[in-house]
Protein backbone atom coordinates (compact mmCIF):
# COMPACT_ATOMS: atom_id res chain seq x y z
CA UNK A 1 0.00 0.00 0.00
CA UNK A 2 1.06 3.66 -1.05
CA UNK A 3 -1.02 5.52 1.77
CA UNK A 4 1.39 7.20 3.80
CA UNK A 5 -0.84 9.15 6.59
CA UNK A 6 1.86 9.83 9.43
CA UNK A 7 0.93 12.28 12.13
CA UNK A 8 -2.68 12.86 10.70
CA UNK A 9 -5.74 12.44 12.18
CA UNK A 10 -8.12 9.98 11.47
CA UNK A 11 -11.75 9.47 12.28
CA UNK A 12 -13.77 6.16 11.23
CA UNK A 13 -17.55 5.48 12.68
CA UNK A 14 -18.80 1.87 12.98
CA UNK A 15 -15.68 0.86 13.56
CA UNK A 16 -16.36 -2.27 15.70
CA UNK A 17 -16.28 -4.80 13.20
CA UNK A 18 -15.65 -5.68 9.37
CA UNK A 19 -15.03 -3.10 7.25
CA UNK A 20 -14.88 -0.24 10.28
CA UNK A 21 -12.62 -1.98 12.15
CA UNK A 22 -10.36 -2.98 9.14
CA UNK A 23 -10.27 0.65 8.43
CA UNK A 24 -9.20 2.13 11.30
CA UNK A 25 -6.35 -0.63 11.82
CA UNK A 26 -5.15 -0.21 8.36
CA UNK A 27 -5.58 4.21 8.96
CA UNK A 28 -3.17 3.42 12.12
CA UNK A 29 -0.73 1.01 9.86
CA UNK A 30 -0.22 4.17 7.71
CA UNK A 31 0.44 6.47 10.34
CA UNK A 32 -2.31 7.69 11.35
CA UNK A 33 -3.83 8.84 14.91
CA UNK A 34 -7.30 6.94 14.79
CA UNK A 35 -10.64 7.84 16.36
CA UNK A 36 -12.84 4.63 16.81
CA UNK A 37 -16.34 5.22 16.68
CA UNK A 38 -19.31 2.72 17.53
CA UNK A 39 -22.26 2.65 19.40
CA UNK A 40 -21.64 -1.04 20.84
CA UNK A 41 -18.43 -0.28 23.52
CA UNK A 42 -16.66 -3.22 24.02
CA UNK A 43 -15.83 -4.39 20.49
CA UNK A 44 -15.00 -0.54 20.01
CA UNK A 45 -12.15 -0.95 22.59
CA UNK A 46 -11.64 -3.79 20.90
CA UNK A 47 -10.44 -2.17 17.71
CA UNK A 48 -8.56 0.48 19.61
CA UNK A 49 -6.30 -2.20 21.52
CA UNK A 50 -5.55 -3.53 18.34
CA UNK A 51 -4.29 -0.59 17.43
CA UNK A 52 -2.15 -0.23 20.30
CA UNK A 53 -1.09 -3.92 19.96
CA UNK A 54 0.35 -2.61 16.30
CA UNK A 55 2.03 0.63 18.33
CA UNK A 56 -0.46 2.97 16.99
CA UNK A 57 -2.58 5.82 18.89
CA UNK A 58 -6.17 5.52 18.79
CA UNK A 59 -8.97 6.27 21.36
CA UNK A 60 -12.93 5.13 21.64
CA UNK A 61 -15.69 7.24 21.64
CA UNK A 62 -19.37 5.70 21.57
CA UNK A 63 -21.53 6.97 18.74
CA UNK A 64 -24.94 6.92 17.76
CA UNK A 65 -24.55 8.54 14.37
CA UNK A 66 -28.12 9.41 13.75
CA UNK A 67 -27.96 11.98 17.07
CA UNK A 68 -26.48 15.03 15.97
CA UNK A 69 -25.35 16.06 19.34
CA UNK A 70 -22.92 12.47 19.67
CA UNK A 71 -21.87 13.09 15.99
CA UNK A 72 -20.77 16.43 17.37
CA UNK A 73 -19.39 15.52 20.14
CA UNK A 74 -17.61 12.84 18.45
CA UNK A 75 -15.83 15.68 16.00
CA UNK A 76 -15.23 17.61 18.93
CA UNK A 77 -13.54 15.26 21.05
CA UNK A 78 -11.44 14.32 18.35
CA UNK A 79 -10.23 17.53 17.97
CA UNK A 80 -9.94 18.26 21.53
CA UNK A 81 -7.29 15.58 22.02
CA UNK A 82 -5.48 15.50 18.58
CA UNK A 83 -5.63 18.75 17.48
CA UNK A 84 -7.26 18.47 14.40
CA UNK A 85 -8.85 16.21 11.89
CA UNK A 86 -7.80 15.06 8.56
CA UNK A 87 -9.45 12.04 7.67
CA UNK A 88 -13.18 10.54 8.07
CA UNK A 89 -14.65 7.25 7.08
CA UNK A 90 -18.14 7.36 7.41
CA UNK A 91 -18.64 3.84 7.74
CA UNK A 92 -21.67 3.30 10.01
CA UNK A 93 -24.80 1.46 8.96
CA UNK A 94 -26.45 -1.79 8.76
CA UNK A 95 -28.78 -3.83 5.80
CA UNK A 96 -32.10 -4.23 7.68
CA UNK A 97 -34.61 -7.17 7.16
CA UNK A 98 -35.65 -8.52 3.94
CA UNK A 99 -38.96 -7.33 3.16
CA UNK A 100 -41.67 -6.54 0.02
CA UNK A 101 -41.66 -2.48 0.04
CA UNK A 102 -45.67 -3.31 0.56
CA UNK A 103 -45.17 -5.27 3.64
CA UNK A 104 -42.16 -2.39 4.86
CA UNK A 105 -42.64 -1.30 8.22
CA UNK A 106 -42.36 2.35 8.50
CA UNK A 107 -40.13 2.40 11.67
CA UNK A 108 -38.26 -0.03 9.53
CA UNK A 109 -37.68 2.48 7.11
CA UNK A 110 -37.42 5.64 9.41
CA UNK A 111 -34.18 3.46 11.02
CA UNK A 112 -32.39 3.06 8.35
CA UNK A 113 -32.61 6.35 6.51
CA UNK A 114 -31.72 7.50 10.02
CA UNK A 115 -28.64 5.54 10.45
CA UNK A 116 -27.71 4.87 6.79
CA UNK A 117 -28.27 8.19 5.36
CA UNK A 118 -28.96 10.89 7.78
CA UNK A 119 -25.98 9.52 9.91
CA UNK A 120 -23.56 10.15 6.84
CA UNK A 121 -25.06 13.54 6.07
CA UNK A 122 -24.44 13.89 9.79
CA UNK A 123 -20.85 13.06 9.97
CA UNK A 124 -20.43 14.96 6.87
CA UNK A 125 -21.80 18.08 8.78
CA UNK A 126 -19.45 18.14 11.40
CA UNK A 127 -16.53 17.07 9.72
CA UNK A 128 -16.35 19.52 7.14
CA UNK A 129 -16.88 22.61 9.55
CA UNK A 130 -13.71 21.27 11.01
CA UNK A 131 -11.90 20.92 7.70
CA UNK A 132 -13.35 23.99 6.42
CA UNK A 133 -11.46 25.61 9.50
CA UNK A 134 -7.86 23.58 8.45
CA UNK A 135 -8.48 24.48 4.68
CA UNK A 136 -7.70 20.75 3.99
CA UNK A 137 -9.56 17.35 4.54
CA UNK A 138 -10.36 14.05 2.88
CA UNK A 139 -13.79 11.98 3.70
CA UNK A 140 -14.94 8.67 2.22
CA UNK A 141 -18.09 7.70 2.70
CA UNK A 142 -18.97 3.79 2.46
CA UNK A 143 -22.20 3.15 0.24
CA UNK A 144 -22.84 -0.44 -1.59
CA UNK A 145 -23.35 -1.88 -4.91
CA UNK A 146 -27.16 -2.41 -3.55
CA UNK A 147 -26.79 1.91 -4.52
CA UNK A 148 -26.21 0.85 -7.80
CA UNK A 149 -28.38 -1.85 -8.85
CA UNK A 150 -31.31 -3.12 -7.15
CA UNK A 151 -31.93 -6.16 -4.43
CA UNK A 152 -35.15 -7.53 -4.25
CA UNK A 153 -36.51 -7.66 -0.89
CA UNK A 154 -33.74 -4.58 0.03
CA UNK A 155 -35.26 -1.84 -1.32
CA UNK A 156 -34.93 0.71 1.74
CA UNK A 157 -30.98 -0.74 2.68
CA UNK A 158 -30.68 0.04 -1.56
CA UNK A 159 -32.54 3.83 -1.17
CA UNK A 160 -30.07 4.46 1.50
CA UNK A 161 -26.70 3.19 -0.08
CA UNK A 162 -28.29 5.31 -3.38
CA UNK A 163 -28.86 8.45 -1.33
CA UNK A 164 -25.19 8.19 0.22
CA UNK A 165 -23.44 8.29 -3.49
CA UNK A 166 -25.86 11.31 -4.67
CA UNK A 167 -24.92 13.11 -1.14
CA UNK A 168 -21.16 12.44 -1.46
CA UNK A 169 -21.10 13.78 -5.02
CA UNK A 170 -22.94 16.87 -4.10
CA UNK A 171 -20.74 17.49 -1.22
CA UNK A 172 -17.83 17.12 -3.57
CA UNK A 173 -19.37 20.11 -5.64
CA UNK A 174 -19.82 21.88 -3.21
CA UNK A 175 -16.14 21.89 -0.89
CA UNK A 176 -13.69 21.06 -4.30
CA UNK A 177 -12.76 24.68 -4.19
CA UNK A 178 -12.06 24.47 -0.17
CA UNK A 179 -9.49 22.17 -0.26
CA UNK A 180 -11.62 18.94 0.78
CA UNK A 181 -11.65 15.95 -1.24
CA UNK A 182 -14.49 13.70 -0.80
CA UNK A 183 -15.46 10.27 -2.19
CA UNK A 184 -17.48 7.03 -1.67
CA UNK A 185 -16.78 3.38 -1.70
CA UNK A 186 -19.11 0.92 -2.85
CA UNK A 187 -18.32 -2.44 -2.00
CA UNK A 188 -19.66 -6.25 -3.09
CA UNK A 189 -19.98 -9.01 -1.19
CA UNK A 190 -17.82 -9.02 1.63
CA UNK A 191 -16.77 -11.06 4.35
CA UNK A 192 -18.37 -9.19 7.09
CA UNK A 193 -21.40 -9.60 9.84
CA UNK A 194 -23.82 -8.60 7.42
CA UNK A 195 -23.13 -11.35 4.84
CA UNK A 196 -23.08 -13.77 7.38
CA UNK A 197 -26.64 -13.53 7.67
CA UNK A 198 -27.49 -14.53 4.33
CA UNK A 199 -28.59 -18.02 4.10
CA UNK A 200 -26.29 -20.65 3.18
CA UNK A 201 -28.07 -20.97 -0.49
CA UNK A 202 -28.80 -17.23 -0.97
CA UNK A 203 -24.87 -16.60 -0.02
CA UNK A 204 -23.39 -19.08 -2.89
CA UNK A 205 -25.97 -17.39 -5.45
CA UNK A 206 -24.65 -14.00 -4.88
CA UNK A 207 -20.68 -15.43 -4.19
CA UNK A 208 -21.22 -17.22 -7.85
CA UNK A 209 -22.52 -13.61 -9.64
CA UNK A 210 -19.05 -11.86 -8.80
CA UNK A 211 -16.52 -12.30 -11.86
CA UNK A 212 -13.53 -13.32 -9.24
CA UNK A 213 -15.57 -15.93 -7.81
CA UNK A 214 -15.22 -15.29 -4.33
CA UNK A 215 -16.23 -12.28 -1.57
CA UNK A 216 -13.90 -9.91 -0.66
CA UNK A 217 -12.42 -8.94 2.76
CA UNK A 218 -12.67 -5.90 4.45
CA UNK A 219 -9.21 -5.60 4.55
CA UNK A 220 -9.39 -4.65 0.82
CA UNK A 221 -12.17 -2.43 1.23
CA UNK A 222 -9.65 -0.84 3.83
CA UNK A 223 -7.00 -0.13 1.95
CA UNK A 224 -8.68 1.51 -0.89
CA UNK A 225 -10.34 4.18 1.63
CA UNK A 226 -7.50 4.75 3.09
CA UNK A 227 -5.35 5.54 -0.16
CA UNK A 228 -8.65 7.84 -1.57
CA UNK A 229 -7.73 9.84 2.08
CA UNK A 230 -4.20 10.35 1.10
CA UNK A 231 -1.89 12.04 -1.23
CA UNK A 232 -1.53 9.27 -3.51
CA UNK A 233 -5.67 9.99 -4.12
CA UNK A 234 -4.82 13.78 -4.34
CA UNK A 235 -6.82 14.66 -7.99
CA UNK A 236 -9.63 12.18 -7.10
CA UNK A 237 -12.68 13.52 -5.53
CA UNK A 238 -16.53 12.93 -6.00
CA UNK A 239 -15.71 9.81 -7.34
CA UNK A 240 -17.96 6.13 -6.43
CA UNK A 241 -14.94 3.54 -5.91
CA UNK A 242 -17.04 0.40 -7.13
CA UNK A 243 -14.82 -2.62 -5.44
CA UNK A 244 -17.30 -5.69 -6.57
CA UNK A 245 -14.73 -8.37 -7.67
CA UNK A 246 -16.67 -7.69 -10.97
CA UNK A 247 -20.35 -8.28 -10.20
CA UNK A 248 -21.64 -4.65 -11.70
CA UNK A 249 -19.92 -5.38 -15.22
CA UNK A 250 -22.31 -7.71 -16.27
Amino acid sequence: MTAQLNGKVALVTGASSGIGRATAITFARAGAKVVVASRRIAEGEETVNRILDLGGEAIFVKTDVSNAAEVEALVNKAVNIYGRLDCACNNAGFGGAASLITDMLEEDWNRLVDVNLKGTWLCLKYELRTMLKQGKGAIVNVASVGGVVGFASYASYCATKGGIIALTRAAALEYAQQGIRINVVSPGAIETNMLATLPTDALVQLIAKHPLRRSGKPEEIADTIVWLCSEAASFVTGHNMIIDGGYTSH
